[in-house]
């Protein structure tokens, strides 16, 4: 059973509040990876490959991050809270983990098809 001092029952207005701060975050930087998204494609380039794969990740990784926010918003109690950052930061790690290999590879190919 919990200890009901260690709740965190947060007003209604306050996560009301920051879900639309979060919605506001959000929405800016769809905006940014929208302009950022069309700019490397205008500019086609050795590189173009890497940077859209680049932007392909970062926004992965925000997406995560705007949910995560949502999800600790949610949190009954610290231990609850405690539990959602340690499973993100896992999850986070696993990603860009994941993320480097390819991008190293994808730079590695990049390097051996400009030799050619």
């Amino acid at each position: 059973m919990t200890d009901p001092k260690l709740t965190m029952e947060v007003p209604a207005q306050i996560k009301e509040f920051a879900e639309k701060g979060i919605q506001q975050a959000e929405k800016g930087f769809d905006a940014f990876i929208d302009a950022a998204h069309k700019s490397v494609a205008m500019v086609p380039n050795p590189t173009t490959e890497i940077s859209k794969k680049a932007l392909s990740f970062t926004e992965q990784n925000m997406k995560a991050a705007f949910d995560h926010a949502r999800k600790l918003l949610q949190a009954k109690d610290p231990q609850e809270a405690i539990k959602l950052q340690t499973e993100f930061l896992k999850a986070q790690y696993a990603a860009a983990t994941e993320q480097l290999k390819q991008l190293g590879s994808s730079v590695g190919s990049a390097a051996k098809d400009d030799s050619v």
